[in-house]
């Protein structure tokens, strides 16, 4: 082992066959010379003292054979656990445990309640504001109970199981509760459902920017047979409420609302 130039840099010649090191025993001279024959980029050539130089030549031999240093995973800073996001499906059946009050999907402004009141109004189950309207079924009758629709066909004039406050028919109701899942019958259940329909017929946007116009009651007349359409008749035949006498009351019921709740 010498050095080679003034530098000092380290190099290695003559080795034995094999190396008596216990740690580097098993590696033959050609082995070692392949491993220290490697030149050095001059700026990692080290310079050193003579004394020095053996204690590094022993270092480079031993330092192939350790292999790399684990790497260890950072460990991420401490912080507080992120607010479960709860989809909008589970909190409706969490609040379905409710047997009264239904989940309020649609935000129940004084602008809304007097629309709602006006379809009771155009439907006949307005009497008055009363919550019997909620009970009213197609012909005037009564039902009991809110856990479900009551499902009941009257014959009249027409045959129908219309029922509540804005005549849901049957297969509407189940489709409705369905998706808004809705936990029964009761009042509150009913009017998110009607304004679920009056979403669905794309007439709440243009109702919240414009109120009860007539392309507002247009949109609906296919839904509710008592409110007029384009042309101020009922879609299905039906006897209507004219468009001034809804929008009169609609404002009349309005102006109530917002005393009730002011803004």
């Amino acid at each position: 082992m010498s050095s080679a130039g003034d530098g000092g840099v380290v190099e290695f010649r003559d080795l034995p066959a094999r190396s008596t090191h216990p740690l580097i025993a098993p590696l033959t001279s050609l082995q070692l010379r392949r491993r220290l024959r490697r030149p050095l980029a001059p700026s990692r050539q080290i310079a050193l003292p003579p004394a020095g130089r053996p204690f590094l030549a022993t270092l480079l031999l031993l330092l192939p054979l350790a292999g790399p240093l684990p790497r260890t995973k950072p460990t991420p800073p401490a912080s507080s656990p992120a607010p479960v996001a709860f989809s909008q499906r589970s909190t409706l059946q969490a609040a379905s445990n409710d047997p009264e009050r239904a989940p309020e999907v649609y935000r129940l402004t004084p602008e809304r309640r007097a629309l709602l009141n006006t379809i009771r109004y155009a439907e006949g189950t307005w009497l008055r504001g009363s919550g019997e309207g909620y009970r009213v079924l197609y012909g005037g009758g009564r039902f009991t109970g809110f856990d479900r629709h009551p499902e009941i066909e009257v014959r009249r004039r027409y045959v129908s199981a219309a029922a509540g406050a804005y005549q849901f028919l049957p297969q509407t109701w189940k489709a409705t509760a369905r998706e808004l899942a809705l936990p029964n019958f009761g009042p509150s259940s009913q009017d998110q459902a009607a304004l679920h329909l009056v979403s669905k017929r794309g007439a709440l946007p243009s109702f919240d920017r414009e109120g009860l116009s007539t392309a507002v009651l247009a949109r609906l007349a296919p839904e509710w047979a008592s409110l007029p359409s384009w042309h101020g008749g009922s879609l299905y035949g039906q006897p209507v409420r004219s468009a001034e006498e809804l929008q009169a009351f609609y404002q009349r019921e309005l102006a109530r609302q917002r005393e009730l709740r002011p803004a």
